[in-house]
């Protein structure tokens, strides 16, 4: 039994569609709602520290971030998850990511041993970080192909 191109292409559509859902609406769930209680900070508060981190932004567009990405995410996460809007979610995806991994990267690369801020406070970027990261860029990269290559008309 063979399977066509396209029959595995939906197939890993649907699969990059589900884990990066799942990862999107998890980082969106950890940065609106924490993981530790009794919260020391509100989570966005921790979410702006490890923003400022970085050191590319002023101050008040930190705060306007850490307040307003995670609902970024977790409208991207259920869109990917619902399969709606693919045209939409999958480039949003892939935009985001490669804006995160450009960040990481250049932070690794000055020897920062700061927090990624990806999945709440703590996880400091590393080979690892970068290498989860960067597989989640490539499968979204992936996916905003697929969500636009045109389909064979059957004659």
């Amino acid at each position: 039994m063979t399977s066509s191109p396209g029959r595995v292409l939906r197939t890993a559509g649907i699969l990059l569609r589900i884990v990066l859902g799942l990862v999107f609406v998890y980082a969106a769930w950890v940065k609106l709602f924490g993981m530790h209680w009794p919260p020391r900070l509100e989570p966005w508060e921790l979410f702006a520290l490890a923003i400022n981190s970085y050191g590319v932004l002023p101050l008040k567009a930190v705060e306007l971030v850490a307040r307003t990405l995670p609902w970024i995410e977790l409208a991207i996460g259920l869109m990917l998850l619902l399969g709606r809007g693919l045209r939409i979610s999958a480039p949003a995806t892939s935009l985001l990511l490669l804006v995160f991994f450009g960040l990481m990267v250049r932070a690794f690369a000055q020897g920062k041993e700061i927090s990624c801020g990806c999945f709440g406070p703590g996880e400091v970027i590393s080979a690892w970080t970068l290498l989860r990261d960067g597989s989640m860029l490539a499968g979204a990269l992936l996916l905003t192909w697929i969500a636009f290559r045109r389909q064979r008309q059957m004659a």
